[in-house]
């Protein structure tokens, strides 16, 4: 059996960014493991991106703002970089309302409590006129990914709104580096050292254990042979049941104690096994816990179970 790696490891720490190691994976697990985390850390993770935006005397992009140093297509650049957290639903929108000489910034959005703002010092437009009022309206869309605007069912928008292409990911860069190490006699084994740095809305270690999370939800899927089930018909499903039923107990793969004990107790096929209930299979000579255990497990995997009570 290929042996397996120590835990991982946090070795060094700032704000947004972290790098992991692992140590002691078998020789080319190290490329396996740091592609599969980074594949699912830059494209399955949630986070929060503007997708609409509105501003007061604005019809389109291409126009500038009376008053306002950058023209629109600046200021749409800028809040797409605006990192937003929503702690309760899936959509929220915010506001801006600044009158007068300003340097316009992040945290002059009103905020919701259920939205939080982790760059609130990002720079959004300069309004370099006294009478000037610069209203913007933003409606923010969890999501994973990348999603063009042309991709999203977009009902028909309210004139003035602005759709824009939205970054979801909370992922700014991850970086992985293999590098060979000492195990035992062998020193071809891998050490995986893997850098990640986030937007602000999300811990580098929770990046990290969340993708860790979907690899296994996937792999775990495909070992429990779920995946295979998925979209067929009810009555191929129940006729694949039927077959798995008239089988043997021998074809069921069980030890040899727990064999023994049901072909003793007269048990020769799946289908009698499952005429038992779990009480009653407890009391027949020779079948112990761990014989039980066994073959309930091994039922499930089959897609069966014992008959209740």
């Amino acid at each position: 059996m290929i042996p397996l790696p120590l835990p991982p490891k946090v070795i060094q720490k700032s704000k947004n960014h972290a790098i992991f190691e692992v140590h002691g994976l078998y020789p080319g697990y190290g490329v396996t493991v740091g592609n599969a985390l980074r594949r699912v850390l830059l494209s399955s993770l949630e986070g929060v991106a503007v997708t609409e935006v509105k501003i007061k005397g604005v019809a389109h992009e291409f126009s500038t703002v009376p008053g306002v140093l950058e023209d629109v297509i600046m200021i749409l650049l800028n809040l797409k970089n605006l990192r937003f957290k929503i702690h309760e639903g899936m959509v929220q929108t915010v506001e801006l309302k600044v009158k007068g000489e300003k340097k316009v910034k992040g945290s002059d959005f009103d905020l919701p409590s259920q939205v939080e703002l982790a760059n609130p010092d990002l720079h959004i437009a300069t309004v370099t006129d006294k009478g000037t009022e610069l209203v913007i309206e933003l409606k923010l869309e969890k999501g994973i990914g990348y999603e063009p605007k042309e991709q999203r069912h977009i009902k028909k928008s309210e004139i003035g709104s602005i759709a824009l292409d939205a970054i979801f990911t909370p992922i700014k860069n991850v970086n992985f580096q293999v590098e060979s190490m000492r195990v035992g006699e062998r020193t071809d084994f891998d050490k995986l050292s893997l850098q990640v740095e986030t937007d602000g809305t999300i811990t580098p270690e929770e990046a990290f254990y969340q993708s860790c999370e979907i690899l296994l939800k996937h792999f775990h899927l495909i070992f429990e042979g779920k995946a295979g089930d998925i979209g067929e018909p009810k009555a191929a499903t129940q006729e694949g049941e039927e077959d798995v039923a008239k089988k043997t107990v021998e074809d069921m793969g069980l030890s040899a104690r727990t064999l023994n004990a049901l072909v003793e107790n007269n048990i020769k096929t799946v289908s009698g096994l499952l005429r038992k209930s779990e009480k009653a299979l407890s009391e027949l000579d020779g079948m112990g816990e761990k014989a039980l255990d066994e073959i309930k497990k091994k039922l499930k995997k089959m897609g069966l179970e014992l008959k209740g009570e």
